[in-house]
C-alpha cells in the first residue's frame, strides 16, 4: 500500500512537472521572440494589407526584404491602382520613397523605421510587445495572440493592436489596429515568412530598384491640364477656417491653393502631376520623414507634408501645425468642389 502511494504520488508530480514545462508565460514568449529578433541576419516576408479608413477599403500587396543590421526594401502594390504603388528604400545612402508610375523619388535623411511603429516590419511588432508593460498574451492551440499598445508617431486615433503569432516557428500571421471602439482600421494578413533569408550585393541598390520598379508598374500618361476635384479636409482644426481659394497658373498647369487662418494658420495646395518623359527618376531631398498616410507614402518635414494621389501631388505648408495636426489634415482630404 505504501508503495502505491509514493507511485501515485510521483506521478502526479511527474503529470504537473510536464504540464509546466508544456505553458510557457507571456514574459517566455516574449524573450523567444526578441531572441528570434536578435538572432536574425535577413527576411522576407509578403502580406496583404487592408486599410478602412477613408469611404472604401484599401488593399496593398506588402512585399518586405530586410538584411541585418538597416538594409530595407518594402514594396506596396495597390492591385486598383497601380500608380499608387510605392517602394520604400533603405540602403547605407539613406532612405528613398519612390513612386514608378510618375517617376518620382524622394530621399530622406531619417531613421526610419526606428522613428514609429510599422505594421508590415517583424521586429517593429516584437518592439510594440516589448515596450508596453500593460500587454495581454492570449495562448490558444497553435498560436500565441497579443493585444497591446500602438506607437504610431503621428495617429492617436489607433491605440489598439492584436498581434498573432504561430507557435511553432514565432512567424507573424496576422495584425489588427483598432480605434478607441475596437473597429479594426488596419488589418494585415501575413502569407509568407522567410527566415535568415540571403540577398546579393544589389538588393538594396538604387539604381537596381529603379529600374525593376520601372518595368513593373507602367509610368501615368500625361493628361495635361485636364479638370480634377479640388479636395478638402474633413477634419478641422479648433479656431482655423477657410479664407481663401485661387488659381495659379503655372508651368505645368493649374494650382490651386487653399488658405486657412485662425489659430493655426495654413495652405492646401494641389495640381496635377507632370510625368517627366525621361528615363530617369525626379529626385527630391527631405531633410524630413517618410510617413504612412493610409492611402499613400507621404513626405514629412516640420512644416509641411506632401504627397500624391490619383495623379495629384498635395502639400500642406504651416508655420503653427504640429506633425500630427498635417497628417490628420491629409488623411480626411475628400471632394467637396469640382473644378
Amino acid at each position: 500500500m505504501k508503495k502505491k502511494w509514493i507511485f501515485l504520488i510521483t506521478g502526479f508530480f511527474a503529470m504537473l512537472l510536464l504540464a509546466g514545462c508544456g505553458a510557457k508565460t507571456q514574459e517566455d514568449v516574449l524573450k523567444d521572440l526578441q531572441s528570434k529578433v536578435e538572432d536574425l541576419k535577413g527576411y522576407k516576408l509578403t502580406a496583404k494589407m487592408t486599410l478602412t479608413m477613408g469611404t472604401e477599403p484599401q488593399t496593398y500587396d506588402v512585399d518586405v526584404w530586410y538584411n541585418k543590421p538597416d538594409f530595407y526594401r518594402v514594396q506596396l502594390k495597390n492591385g486598383g491602382k497601380q500608380e499608387q504603388s510605392q517602394l520604400i528604400l533603405r540602403n547605407k545612402d539613406g532612405v528613398y520613397v519612390l513612386t514608378p508610375a510618375l517617376k518620382k523619388s524622394f530621399k530622406f535623411q531619417s531613421d526610419w523605421p526606428k522613428n514609429g511603429s510599422q505594421p508590415y516590419l517583424y521586429e517593429s511588432l516584437v518592439a510594440d510587445l516589448a515596450n508596453d508593460k500593460e500587454a495581454i498574451m492570449k495562448d490558444s492551440k497553435e498560436h500565441y495572440v497579443f493585444e497591446t499598445k500602438t506607437r504610431y508617431q503621428y495617429n492617436k486615433m489607433m491605440p489598439i493592436q492584436e498581434i498573432t503569432f504561430n507557435k511553432k516557428d514565432l512567424s507573424p500571421i496576422s495584425l489588427k489596429i483598432m480605434d478607441q471602439d475596437r473597429n479594426t482600421m488596419l488589418a494585415v494578413e501575413f502569407s509568407k515568412m522567410q527566415f535568415n533569408a540571403e540577398f546579393d550585393n544589389s538588393s538594396f541598390d538604387l539604381d537596381r530598384n529603379m529600374t525593376s520598379a520601372k518595368i513593373e508598374i507602367p509610368v501615368t500618361s500625361n493628361n495635361g491640364d485636364e479638370n480634377f476635384t479640388v479636395k478638402i479636409p474633413a477634419a478641422e482644426i479648433p479656431g482655423t477656417d477657410l479664407v481663401g481659394e485661387k488659381e495659379v497658373m503655372t508651368a505645368n498647369g493649374s494650382r490651386y491653393v487653399l488658405t486657412y487662418e485662425g489659430e493655426k494658420s495654413f495652405t492646401l495646395m494641389q495640381e496635377k502631376v507632370e510625368v517627366i518623359e525621361t528615363s530617369s527618376f525626379a529626385s527630391t531631398t527631405m531633410n524630413g520623414d517618410p510617413v504612412d498616410l493610409g492611402f499613400t507614402i507621404g513626405a514629412l518635414t516640420d512644416h509641411s507634408l506632401t504627397w500624391t494621389y490619383d495623379g495629384v501631388e498635395y502639400m500642406i505648408a504651416s508655420k503653427d501645425l504640429t506633425k500630427e495636426e498635417m497628417v490628420m489634415l491629409a488623411r480626411s482630404v475628400q471632394a467637396t468642389e469640382e473644378k
